[in-house]
């Protein structure tokens, strides 16, 4: 290794943390009043088509985002901030084996730690924080005078592509892409797992299965207790 540090890239819904952290906080925020009931109107449609199995993922957390950015217009930052902690709280350790390990095992070897999340920054920082992240990076919802959410997203064209977000933090923290590692489970994950040396599809869907095999990336999945490298 150079003098400086390799990067590791990590996605954390569905490659780290074994559900959502956005879903999971729409959730809470429902549970103590915060968001309507009828929240869940927006989603619900895309929800069961995915548990059908009649629709993909990506429909149903696009809906998630709609809703969640719907409902936060308005809303105190600190009764946002406090239902994410609960969530980071509660399920900071509900995690995949295989991908824990593997932070644990770069962060050993010198690796600098990097989540990218497509969830809200404020609990991607805080999940980050738990599994020992250097550096985490989600989408920012702005505030305005009064602490309240205005509903918009800073720098959102940014933060959308996981591969700029990479090549930028390399820059700024002097990094190295030499034997650099990025997992991820989505398409989404394209972008970073094209940069780096050694790219992993974690439990990947079907069209970042199709990319890894036609890359002949490495491809892991978990079930259950079992980990299948392939």
């Amino acid at each position: 290794m150079s003098g400086k540090r390799p990067v590791a890239a990590f996605d954390i819904d569905g490659t780290i943390f074994r559900s959502s952290l956005l879903i999971e906080l729409v959730e809470r925020l429902i549970e103590k009043g915060v968001f309507p009931r009828e929240t869940r109107a927006v989603y619900a449609k895309e929800h069961r088509e995915w548990l059908d199995r009649k629709g993909d993922y990506a429909s149903y957390i696009r809906k998630v985002i709609d809703a969640f950015g719907a409902q936060l217009k308005g809303v105190p930052y600190g009764d946002v901030a406090d239902a994410a902690g609960e969530v980071i709280e509660e399920m900071k350790d509900r995690v995949y084996r295989y991908t824990r390990d593997l932070v644990k095992d770069l962060k050993r070897r010198g690796y600098y730690l990097l989540a990218i999340s497509h969830s809200p920054k404020f609990i991607v920082d805080g999940f980050g924080y738990e599994m020992g992240f250097d550096k985490t990076y989600g989408i920012f919802y702005a505030t305005g005078a009064s602490s309240a959410f205005t509903g918009a997203i800073e720098d959102e064209e940014l933060i959308m592509n996981k591969g700029t977000i990479l090549q930028r933090a390399v820059h700024k923290e002097n990094l190295t892409l030499d034997q650099s590692v990025a997992v991820g489970d989505t398409e989404s994950d394209l972008p970073m797992l094209e940069l780096v040396t050694t790219p992993i599809a974690f439990n990947p869907n079907q069209l970042l299965y199709r990319e890894a095999k036609r890359n002949s990336w490495k491809i892991v999945a978990e079930r259950k207790d079992v980990v299948y490298e392939f």
